[in-house]
């Protein structure tokens, strides 16, 4: 009996305990009568203030808002770099084989029917200095038409110059021309040439393939996220754009007859090609239609960077 009043009475103890813990538990998580309003935290005065808001109209591109975020664009850059040959055996050799076989190519089919019997430089050479800032051009078109696309995540969630992303692709695709045009200039002494001073102006045209490239680039991109058709467009297109420009394979422009060539100038790529080959091999310059290709780069840049600033507040309720 004694040990039976015992364990009753442990029990009725701990009954107590557990029940006085819970009532000092529900007091002090209970709220009190009166809350204060959290204080208010205000920004220090040396962040910058970024206010967004919509702004009625067309506009241009803010070279300000550009340069702000020019670290963006560089991380951008070298992500694309680091993606494009990810998992990859060659790695950026893929950037070499691109136009060295398609050199190969265009001298083994097309040597005998497109090389001049009378011109000093080596066909294949020829060809090379063609397909240099040809496909410097076509790649960072249809990388570019694509960016908006490809980075669906990154333009819906935060806030930034949206026309960063087809200009990141543009400055990526440089990384694969020069690693071809470094292949350039080690064929150059293999095929008896050596640079000359021509070769200054090679960066002079290189940056207005730059020009054409970002234009045409920043408005496929803009309307590739409205039609989706010119994601199949865009590839088809510069497949003949390439024959179009027969300054690429055709070392004897006079055959085409002098109505035909004077059509080539209406063809802003015509007049990249053929300075392009001019300042690397030391031949003689088509200022005209480096002019016409100038001209045209300015004027598709203007409106194509109009056209993306108006529709890009868009992009995240159709992309």
């Amino acid at each position: 009996m004694s040990l039976h009043r015992v364990n009753e009475g442990a029990v009725l103890q701990e009954e107590t305990r557990v029940s006085s813990g819970i009532e000092s538990l529900s007091t002090d998580t209970a709220p009190p009568s009166s809350v204060s309003p959290p204080p208010v935290v205000e920004p220090p005065d040396d962040l910058p203030l970024t206010v967004i808001e919509k702004k009625p109209g067309w506009r241009f591109v803010d070279v300000g808002e550009l340069w702000r975020f020019r670290e963006l664009l560089f991380f951008l850059v070298w992500r694309d770099v680091k993606v494009r040959y990810k998992q990859t055996i060659l790695g950026a050799a893929w950037a070499i084989l691109q136009p060295l076989a398609t050199m190969a190519a265009f001298a083994i089919f097309l040597g005998r029917v497109a090389s001049s019997p009378d011109a000093t430089v080596p066909y294949p050479l020829f060809v090379f200095a063609g397909l240099l800032p040809w496909t410097f051009f076509s790649n960072a078109v249809n990388s570019a038409s694509n960016s908006v696309i490809g980075n669906e995540r990154l333009v819906t969630k935060i806030y930034f110059p949206r026309l960063l992303v087809p200009l990141s692709a543009v400055v990526s695709a440089t990384v694969d021309f020069a690693i071809a045009f470094a292949l350039f200039l080690v064929l150059m002494p293999c095929f008896g040439f050596l640079p000359s001073w021509s070769l200054a102006a090679a960066p002079v045209m290189a940056l207005v393939i730059m020009l054409l490239a970002s234009s045409l680039g920043v408005l496929l991109s803009a309307l590739t996220v409205a039609y989706r058709d010119f994601k199949y467009v865009v590839p088809f297109t510069l497949q003949l754009w390439m024959f179009a420009t027969p300054a690429v394979f055709l070392q004897d422009l006079d055959v085409l007859g002098p109505q035909t060539r004077s059509l080539l100038l209406l063809n802003p790529v015509h007049g990249l090609v053929v300075n392009f080959r001019a300042a690397v091999l030391n031949g003689p310059f088509d200022l005209p239609a480096l002019a016409v290709s100038t001209i045209c780069g300015l004027l598709l840049f203007v409106a194509g960077s109009i056209y993306f600033r108006r529709v890009e507040r868009s992009f995240a309720d159709i992309i």
